[in-house]
């Protein structure tokens, strides 16, 4: 991969960058509050015309004191420009709006990451999620999704969502082709992959393998979706090294999941599907890899997203690279025999068999 290889930025350039990341929770909050305050929809709505901080401090109701400071801000993160006295969108100011990426990626950091970062440091040492009790009191964030208040929980179904979602329909036929039908879905979460997989063909059954939280979840979806005679249901943590994989599946599917373990775990979970599966039976994954993203800033999303793993997810996960997760595969006694990248926004997809 040729990025991350040369320095690219002058000298002026990296030390403006570096003040950059000075400032970044504070250029945060300043751009989240000019989103959801309205100041930013009030100052596009103006058009060319451009409009006064005082007009803009009338129509979202706030004093002009905080209409200023925050409009000062967003001229040096580029969210607004200003002439004579009036304002108007700028492009980046624009993208916080109506992008829906940088919508989904801003409210997962401020709905579930913000206040558990101040633990990273802590987290690194110690391997646990030391962020994780700005949210609730549980070991993992997975043990409380069915329990996060709804305004988290759906800043991070939806942010887990995005990155997987485009891919499903793409991957479909990858995934059901040479006679797979009876298909294990080990971390289902809410069931999206069952319904779609269930939808796709009669034929098709699913038996979706989660926490009992999230088959609860999952179960209604199903049942909501009419699909109950093609998706069934096993409730196991798999973190559990006792807790045995089911037998008699065509094929293993893990989407997203793996990158929520450390590396032994991962070969844990992998030895575990090597024993379930008979020698004509693959386990397929779908992830994200940031080694294997055609532009920086993708790579640059899931580097930071590893971070969340570090101070409130697990404490021992990651967005991984190829290479560290296919070392994995292979040390769980897997061969790849086939590898598809750039699936949707960022997906690749791993087709593994026994060696």
């Amino acid at each position: 991969m040729g990025l991350f290889r040369k320095e690219t930025k002058t000298a002026f350039k990296a030390r403006e960058m570096a003040q950059m990341i000075a400032f970044g929770p504070v250029i945060f909050q300043s751009a989240r509050v000019l989103r959801d305050s309205g100041i930013l929809s009030v100052v596009e709505e103006s058009a060319a015309d451009g409009i006064t901080l005082v007009a803009i401090a009338e129509k979202v109701k706030m004093k002009e004191y905080g209409v200023r400071v925050l409009l000062e801000s967003g001229l040096s993160l580029g969210l607004v420009l200003v002439n004579e006295g009036k304002y108007t969108l700028a492009k980046t100011g624009y993208f916080i709006l109506h992008d829906n990426l940088t919508r989904v990626n801003m409210d997962f950091v401020q709905d579930v990451c913000y206040k558990g970062m101040y633990s990273l440091d802590k987290s690194l040492e110690t391997g646990k999620p030391e962020g994780l009790k700005e949210l609730g009191p549980w070991k993992t964030v997975y043990e409380g999704l069915s329990q996060l208040p709804k305004n988290i929980q759906d800043s991070w179904f939806n942010f887990d969502h995005y990155f997987s979602d485009d891919a499903f329909p793409l991957v479909l036929p990858h995934v059901y082709k040479n006679g797979i039908k009876n298909i294990l879905d080990i971390g289902g979460n809410t069931g999206k992959w069952a319904t779609i997989s269930a939808k796709y063909s009669p034929d098709i059954w699913v038996t979706i393998m989660d926490l009992p939280g999230q088959l609860g979840m999952a179960k209604a979806k199903i049942a909501k979706e009419g699909l109950t005679d093609q998706v069934s249901f096993v409730a196991v943590n798999i973190l559990d090294e006792n807790a045995q994989i089911p037998k008699g599946f065509d094929a293993i599917w893990m989407s997203q999941f793996l990158d929520c373990f450390s590396e032994d775990e991962i070969v844990s979970i992998l030895k575990r599907c090597y024993d379930a599966l008979d020698a004509n039976g693959h386990v397929i994954i779908m992830e994200p890899f940031w080694d294997r993203q055609q532009f920086e800033i993708a790579a640059f999303c899931l580097q930071q997203t590893s971070l969340y793993f570090t101070a409130i997810a697990n404490g021992n996960s990651q967005m991984y690279s190829a290479e560290v997760f296919i070392r994995c595969i292979e040390k769980a006694g897997f061969e790849m025999v086939e590898e598809i990248d750039n699936i949707g926004l960022s997906q690749t997809i791993l087709k593994c068999r026994k060696k």
